[in-house]
């Protein structure tokens, strides 16, 4: 995150941490953020003549919050507009522009076409397993099936 707003401050100074935050503060801990981005980065799209693409991290980001808080690509998009601690966790403050839907949707595609969700959910599991965190390990293979799920539904 690079700057913060009055509201990302505000936000911030706020007393009570509700689930949806200490989950992520979790997430932020154990997801193995370093080796997921170099296995998307050789089919992520670069710089070109257009309109310059969202940092690949902050994607990433989207993508498992939308798995984890079961949510479609429109309502994904209006998530992160709503509510500051997903868009604190997809690195945007309060003054970035917001993905809309269908880049979402565009990145999920290139996830899906490339067969790199199941590879990002099982790199985590396994990274889970490997620290011993079992309970994160099953909600993590329970969201793999989801996403299997949701891909196969939306299609």
């Amino acid at each position: 995150m690079s700057h913060l707003s009055f509201s990302d401050f505000e936000y911030a100074g706020k007393r009570k941490q509700t689930r949806r935050e200490r989950f992520l503060a979790e997430m932020e801990q154990v997801v193995p953020w370093s080796g997921l981005l170099a296995l998307i980065e050789p089919y992520s799209p670069k710089t070109g003549g257009g309109r310059k693409p969202y940092p690949l991290e902050t994607m990433l980001r989207i993508h498992l919050l939308q798995n984890w808080f079961a949510l479609r690509d429109p309502a994904m998009e209006e998530a992160l507009y709503e509510i500051t601690s997903l868009r604190q966790f997809a690195r945007l403050t309060s003054s970035a522009p917001i993905p809309e839907d269908t880049t979402i949707m565009n990145f999920r595609h290139l996830l899906e076409k490339h067969l790199l969700a199941a590879g990002i959910f099982a790199v985590i599991n396994g990274y889970l397993q490997e620290k011993d965190c079992q309970g994160f390990a099953e909600a993590f293979l329970h969201t793999l099936g989801r996403i299997r799920q949701f891909a196969s539904f939306t299609r």
